[in-house]
């Protein structure tokens, strides 16, 4: 839920709105209070004017604010759009969660909220009422007023920013590292884990013949499982659960999503069976989009969309989908560096319960160069980073994890073979692709890369 709230533009706004019905409802009774016992210095820097003043000037801030909120609310319209049909839809989603675009959207619906509350408290001392000129509460709306003119400035010049490619790309990075960095353990972390619980390395393990088979309970894209109930469903039907789905997968409800086995002889009753499950299906979470909660591929996702629409004959901007590689290049070093094999939940002795599938190296880096290498086939400057993103990952990842590296770099050594470039830019390329065996067998030769 916390995720959900974090992408949408109301939740801030709606605060603010509130806060302000307060505030207008509760500064004028402070008024009513305080205004003959408020010395002479503070008299003298709050708002003196007469009750029809009061009324001209809370009418303006309201009608002001009204346009002001209108104009940026069109402007964040429009980036989205531009954000969607120039580089991705699924940026739509950064934009949503940008903290600077909601705040600045709940301070101007709060001022306009705070004005029109305050207004309904002025009175002019006609037909025999008192009248009554909130002094305190007038003074607040003219320091929001002025609160807002700023804001509206920093806004726009936060917004210029935040088009530019290399802003959007820049917070999709920062984005997934923090994402990988909560959900991931680094190799070495993992392996002492191991060594001192005497397992072995952590591998996806094969459901027996007889295996349950765990079926979705909606469609949608796999966003999250909830560890605890899968954990507890488990320990209650003594058996081991298996998702083999990643996260961001396309699920069809009714469809496979893994299996679940005892972990004894004994077979699962009918009720063990038919509770695990419904049990299971209430842990696999849906949702109409993908997201970052427990998807580590959803950066990298981002980033080859990006390059993928920068190589589209529409836009032809290849510099862009060089720049979007070398973000995932800095992804793919850092996932290198981490665990990521199946994720093992365990019970309070300490004992699997559930396996969870995660993307491992090869999965990732298929993502991250294959839609590139296809639409960039022809560019050199693509393939030119292709090879560099090679040579980067070869010398920052584990032996063990270079079958994967070899394979791309075969496909890539294919794909140049394919085409008819001019000499000097084959021998570049060549020259490029030897580098990168270089860096698979530990070395790295110096003065020959740019």
């Amino acid at each position: 839920m916390r995720d959900t709230l974090r992408v949408q533009l109301w939740p801030l706004p709606t605060l603010g709105v509130t806060l302000a019905v307060v505030a207008g409802v509760g500064l004028p009774r402070l008024d009513g209070r305080i205004r003959h016992d408020m010395p002479p210095w503070l008299a003298d820097y709050l708002f003196g004017g007469s009750a029809d003043a009061a009324r001209s000037v809370l009418g303006a801030i309201a009608g002001s604010l009204v346009t002001v909120t209108a104009l940026t609310f069109s402007l964040t319209v429009v980036t989205l759009q531009l954000a969607s049909s120039q580089f991705s839809p699924r940026l739509l989603r950064t934009f949503s969660a940008d903290r600077y675009v909601q705040t600045t959207l709940a301070l101007f619906l709060a001022t306009f909220t705070y004005a029109l509350t305050v207004l309904r408290t002025v009175r002019t001392g006609e037909d025999g009422r008192t009248g009554f000129v909130p002094q305190v509460s007038v003074s607040v709306a003219f320091l929001l007023t002025l609160a807002s003119v700023f804001a509206l400035v920093l806004f726009l010049s936060h917004l210029a920013r935040e088009i530019r490619i290399e802003t959007m790309m820049s917070s999709v990075h920062s984005a997934a590292d923090r994402t990988l960095h909560r959900l991931l353990a680094t190799r070495q972390d993992t392996a002492d884990a191991d060594t001192s619980a005497g397992d072995p390395p952590a591998a996806l393990p094969d459901p027996p013949a007889n295996a349950l088979t765990l079926t979705a309970g909606a469609s949608g894209f796999l966003t999250s499982v909830d560890e605890e109930a899968l954990v507890k469903a488990a320990v209650e039907a003594d058996a081991l659960v298996l998702i083999d789905r990643l996260p961001g997968s396309s699920l069809i409800a009714g469809t496979p999503v893994g299996a679940a086995w005892p972990r004894t002889e004994e077979p699962l009753s009918p009720a063990a069976r038919t509770h695990l499950a419904e049990a299971v299906s209430e842990a696999v979470r849906t949702g109409p989009e993908r997201t970052d909660l427990q998807d580590v591929a959803f950066g990298l996702r981002q980033l080859t969309d990006i390059a993928a629409k920068a190589l589209s004959p529409g836009i032809n901007d290849p510099t862009t989908a060089v720049h979007a590689l070398s973000h995932s290049a800095a992804l793919l070093c850092e996932l290198a560096r981490r665990d990521l094999g199946p994720r093992l939940l365990r019970d309070d002795d300490e004992q699997v319960r559930a396996v969870l599938r995660r993307p491992d190296l090869r999965d990732l880096l298929d993502l991250a160069v294959s839609q590139p290498l296809r639409y960039g086939a022809a560019e050199p400057a693509v393939l030119t980073r292709i090879a560099m993103l090679l040579r980067e990952l070869s010398w920052c990842s584990a032996p063990d994890q270079h079958p994967p590296i070899a394979a791309a770099l075969a496909r890539l050594r294919a794909t140049i073979d394919t085409q008819n470039f001019q000499a000097t830019e084959h021998l570049r390329l060549t020259e490029l692709i030897a580098l990168v065996d270089e860096a698979l067998a530990g070395r790295w030769t110096h003065g020959h890369s740019r």
